[in-house]
């Protein structure tokens, strides 16, 4: 492993620290080395405070070595004033010499210009550093400055013979549980990794989920649901307020405590008015949970980032069937990977990311 390599792991390892606390913005890593010897290092710890160059620089004992030193960073330095003032200019006027960046930050606002401002300060910079390994890891920040949308995770489970659940017309009869223990918590840590989380209506009334983050620990993202007619009740837990809920619908409708009415025309495509709205609202990931429509419909308009597809060890012969993955051909690279999450009852967790 070579020397730049072995500390910008060190960096992503740091930045992964913020992971339930920064979002809209990315996560960040910093580390200060001289003399092949670390001596500050610090992370983007929460949304509005200082960036993780600034706490790196802060944490060194004796600010003299800055001089003679390395900052590696897993994003581009800023470059703009925003709620903290830019990090590639408190670097210049530290006198830090050299700087060896992950990835370019794909924000308007910064991408290429703070390596140019450091360069044009005299500071030798590299990029590139582990960039797959630092891009995948602010793949939400990035896909969403990059396409205008939030990145999207279609998650649902499923039998062996491929289907969701039995066939049920009310919310009397609970749904089929394909869950283990261990796949509720790993669903419990993506739910507090991601902005928003999303159902249709048909899944709201019949299973009158929580959507929240119970399994793990971290924040709870902002409750999406599609509700044409306003069908949910309001004994319904998307509707308590104890989150931050939007409510796609066509009727009109006062908000109420941390439920938000958003009107939208239902005569067009539904999925890209949606993300446009959360997208403007800097929720910059979304966690689709169902139900089977609702996924079908993102994956004809081909707006998926990754599927996790659960799959349990038994058949159901009958009932709602999951959706047609064909539509992953829409993707011009598609990794697959399959993991077997307990060994007793052989569930497995197939993901596919574009």
């Amino acid at each position: 492993m070579q020397v730049d390599e072995k500390y910008m792991m060190r960096c992503l390892a740091l930045a992964k620290a913020g992971a339930c606390s920064v979002a809209p913005n990315p996560m960040v890593g910093s580390v200060i080395v001289y003399q092949d010897r670390i001596i500050g290092e610090g992370y983007h710890q929460r949304c509005g405070e200082v960036h993780a160059e600034v706490n790196a620089v802060a944490s060194v004992k004796d600010k003299r070595l800055l001089k003679d030193a390395t900052l590696y960073v897993n994003l581009e330095p800023c470059s703009h004033y925003g709620k903290t003032p830019p990090c590639a200019e408190m670097i210049i006027r530290e006198g830090i010499p050299r700087v060896v960046i992950g990835s370019l930050d794909p924000f308007p606002e910064v991408s290429g210009r703070g390596v140019r401002m450091l360069k044009d300060a005299g500071v030798e910079v590299m990029v590139g550093v582990m960039e797959e390994e630092a891009m995948a890891l602010n793949r939400f920040f990035i896909k969403a400055y990059t396409l205008q949308r939030p990145y999207i995770i279609l998650k649902w489970a499923q039998s062996r013979d491929g289907f969701m659940d039995r066939t049920r017309s009310d919310g009397f009869e609970p749904p089929v549980q394909f869950s283990t223990p261990s796949t509720c918590r790993s669903l419990h840590k993506l739910r507090s990794e991601v902005s928003a989380i999303m159902v249709g209506t048909r899944t709201a009334l019949l299973d009158n989920p929580s959507l929240t983050v119970r399994h793990w620990v971290g924040s709870s993202p902002v409750r999406v649901v599609l509700d044409r007619s306003l069908r949910i009740p309001a004994s319904h837990h998307l509707l308590d307020g104890s989150v931050r809920t939007l409510v796609f619908t066509e009727q009109s409708a006062e908000n109420r405590k941390q439920v938000d009415y958003i009107g939208i025309d239902f005569s067009v495509p539904v999925i890209p008015q949606v993300l446009r709205v959360l997208f403007e609202q800097k929720l910059n990931s979304l966690l689709v949970e169902g139900g089977a429509s609702l996924h079908q419909s993102f994956l004809e308009a081909g707006l998926f980032d990754e599927i996790r597809i659960e799959t349990a060890p038994f058949d159901l012969f009958d009932g709602v069937k999951s959706p047609d993955i064909q539509y992953l051909s829409t993707c011009s690279e598609m990794n697959v990977s399959i993991e077997k999450i307990n060994k007793n009852n052989e569930n497995t967790i197939a993901l596919y990311t574009c």
